[in-house]
């Protein structure tokens, strides 16, 4: 129960720290002592390497959504045609 214990502490001292891990952040950088047990923690810890490969899917994935992409023109136009139709039916 203790190693339990112990093992959870890890893991939540670890998690307080993997975004700002994966983020690299030079203005909110990890000590090197920080990094150095982060790294040790996952490499022994399922669980936390699970989160970050999770984050890093996550990062890229939204990664592709920067290119802001039109509608197509003619459901826009289907679209307010209906708005139209609506509006015109209820008054």
């Amino acid at each position: 129960m203790i190693a339990t214990i112990r093992q959870m502490l890890r893991c939540h001292w670890s998690a307080r720290r993997i975004q700002r891990y994966l983020d690299a952040d030079p203005v909110a950088r990890l000590a090197p002592a920080e990094l150095r047990r982060l790294e040790e923690h996952l490499a022994r810890c399922e669980r936390c390497t699970a989160v970050v490969e999770e984050h890093r899917l996550l990062s890229r994935l939204l990664g592709g959504w920067t290119e802001f992409r039109a509608p197509d023109p003619r459901a826009v136009a289907r679209l307010r045609a209906t708005v139209d139709s609506l509006v015109a039916d209820a008054l």
